[in-house]
């Protein structure tokens, strides 16, 4: 069956994904949405989308409200993705953990990586991060958010499939990861001193972030893309509460702070500094 979306109802439910989770819709995304949101029509048995919001707005449809978000949410991710990054902690890690000798300035380093997806980001954090600290004694931890419920639960798992890993060296695919045999010929899982690096958390960017540690470097990257300039500023301003002095914020290369009322001073393309 496929379900017409009126231009009444798409409005409505353009508005409810605004306000749930900033992500502006705009009139260029009704195929998508009318595509994705009619299997959960026709999984649910609802008459039309006017009944599904109708549904999804009630205390009864918060799981499907959920569910809505998730079908919503573009997860497109890959290992060591904008590698540019990844070179650039290279160089400013060892300054944040070292001053001389055995003086470590940093004992403990903190990681937010916003907008995770299905786990490639985080897990190439703890890679690039173990690779630069080495044997050195420093407590690594990665908070890895997504809105999607469903892209968090493949990222919990670990488990990817040959074709997804080809950035990762042999070296460090041999290191990191568990190579699959017999029904699990072709896939890689994370090993468990990656896992016991990040957790996994579901979490809207719009609600408060999280409290307790300061960051030290926190990776919004690809996230802002959907985010009207209202949103963008409230969020990058709420994200430079959430770092250290002197700490770093990386956006996607196809991003830019500029138009927005920021504190952040400007490193470079995608980089900025606290």
């Amino acid at each position: 069956m496929i379900y017409e979306l009126r231009d009444i109802d798409y409005k409505k439910i353009s508005r409810l994904i605004y306000e749930q989770c900033g992500i502006n819709l705009h009139e260029g995304k009704k195929e998508l949405v009318r595509a994705r949101l009619g299997k959960r029509l026709r999984e649910g048995n609802f008459k039309s989308f006017a009944d599904y919001y109708s549904y999804v707005t009630t205390n009864e449809g918060i799981d499907e409200l959920i569910t809505m978000i998730d079908s919503l949410s573009t997860n497109l991710t890959s290992f060591f993705r904008e590698n540019d990054h990844f070179r650039q902690l290279r160089e400013v890690i060892p300054a944040m953990v070292k001053t001389d000798g055995n003086d470590y300035r940093v004992p403990k380093l903190r990681i937010w990586s916003a907008g995770c997806s299905t786990g490639e980001e985080p897990y190439s954090l703890a890679i690039a991060l173990k690779e630069i600290i080495g044997s050195r004694n420093i407590d690594l931890k990665i908070l890895a958010t997504d809105i999607s419920t469903k892209a968090l639960r493949a990222a919990g798992e670990g488990i990817y499939p040959e074709e997804r890993v080809k950035k990762i060296s042999n070296s460090l695919l041999k290191k990191y990861f568990q190579i699959g045999q017999e029904r699990w010929k072709g896939y890689y899982r994370a090993k468990r001193e990656l896992k016991d690096t990040i957790r996994f958390r579901r979490f809207n960017l719009m609600e408060t972030l999280p409290s307790g540690d300061l960051f030290d470097i926190i990776f919004c990257r690809n996230v802002m893309i959907y985010f009207d300039k209202e949103t963008q500023a409230g969020l990058v301003n709420r994200f430079y509460d959430c770092l250290k002095k002197e700490s770093y914020f990386f956006i996607g290369h196809s991003e830019s702070l500029t138009g927005l009322t920021h504190r952040f001073k400007y490193i470079g393309p995608s980089v900025y500094r606290k």
